[in-house]
């Protein structure tokens, strides 16, 4: 007898479904909360005033600085004075061997004396109208003219000793006793500085220029400069030289090549500290009016342009170029890209995307 196998099939109720249903939905997780946007510190921009220094690299020179020369060719006999020696006016450098030198001297000093002998003999002949008046007159001549030769060898003899043109330091002192100098010669035998006062030569761009013909009063460029605060010296060492000085001229025209005009500031050098080729930067101040000031640390430096992040009114950030004129030391000057009102954030902006939302923390720029 075959036995049938048969499926039973439970049903389950309706309820008993829905029941389950609930259960599951109940155990699903919820969906996460949206996180709050980060805060960053911000502030809220303000016009103000200040006073710029702005820094313009600088070689410094003495007030009067001469290159030493040979005028005649000779053997550098002796040498008086040594390197960095302090030395005035008139007083001996070195002497070049003067043998033949004085021998021409007396040579024609000799040739001059006799010529003046022959022109005295025919004075009384010609009163007496023994001789021609033009015998006397060409014997004048020749006196004349050995006269001349005596004065340039003697002048020539001169040459031999160099004295000191100025008062001064002595520079290097590249020849020594036994070498032979021409007046030729394209390299000089030392240079004297008088760093009684220092010059600064430095050069303003055409912008820069412009700025500074605005900010000072006066009729003439020259009325400008006097009008400038008196200018800083920073030194090759970061130090700040004790003494102010002043900008003293102005070159006519601007450089072809790089676009700026040359300025000289000169410095008073107690104590004779500075010398010729020491470097430094000189220090401008300028006042500024009305304009907007942000911090350096809350702006990027990308491809020589200066960037901050900036809040919107629905808190998204987005980065911005910026203007900026100058310098206060921790802050730029900003003449374009920002105005009074708006909201930059001044840290930790690095990483985060332009277009995210924000919560700014602000700190108002204090005027």
């Amino acid at each position: 007898m075959s036995k049938k196998l048969s499926v039973c099939i439970r049903r389950i109720p309706v309820a008993a479904f829905i029941a389950m249903a609930v259960s599951l939905f109940s155990c699903s997780p919820k969906s996460a909360p949206q996180p709050e946007p980060p805060a960053l510190p911000a502030m809220t921009l303000a016009p103000t005033d200040a006073m710029v220094e702005s820094f313009y690299a600088t070689r410094l020179e003495g007030r009067v600085d001469v290159e030493i020369r040979p005028q005649v060719d000779g053997t550098l006999q002796k040498i008086f004075v040594d390197e960095g020696a302090y030395v005035k006016r008139g007083q001996p450098l070195f002497q070049i061997d003067d043998r033949s030198y004085r021998s021409a001297y007396e040579a024609a000093k000799a040739s001059a004396a006799v010529a003046r002998i022959e022109m005295d003999k025919l004075v009384p002949l010609v009163q007496n109208k023994v001789v021609s008046p033009v015998q006397l007159q060409s014997a004048k001549a020749k006196y004349q003219a050995a006269e001349a030769v005596a004065a340039s060898e003697g002048i020539n003899l001169g040459y031999a000793l160099i004295k000191a043109p100025i008062s001064g330091y002595v520079g290097t002192i590249p020849h020594r006793i036994g070498s032979l100098v021409q007046s030729s010669q394209s390299e000089w035998l030392t240079t004297l500085s008088d760093v009684s006062k220092i010059n600064a030569y430095f050069s303003m761009s055409e912008t820069d220029f412009m700025r500074f013909r605005q900010l000072y009063p006066g009729r003439t460029l020259q009325d400008k400069l006097k009008a400038v605060p008196p200018v800083s010296l920073i030194l090759a060492d970061g130090s700040r030289f004790s003494a102010t000085g002043s900008l003293e001229s102005m070159s006519g025209s601007f450089d072809a090549t790089t676009g700026a005009i040359r300025i000289l500031a000169v410095f008073p050098n107690p104590g004779s500290v500075l010398r010729s080729g020491n470097t430094g930067k000189v220090v401008v101040s300028s006042p500024f009016k009305n304009i907007i000031l942000v911090p350096q640390a809350a702006t990027t430096e990308i491809q020589d342009r200066v960037f901050v992040v900036v809040v919107s009114k629905e808190g998204k950030i987005a980065r911005r170029p910026i203007t900026a004129a100058a310098s206060t030391g921790t802050d730029y000057v900003v003449t374009d890209g920002l105005k009074a009102g708006e909201t930059i954030v001044t840290a930790g902006f690095q990483r985060i995307p332009d277009g995210t939302t924000v919560r700014p923390e602000l700190e108002t720029k204090a005027e």
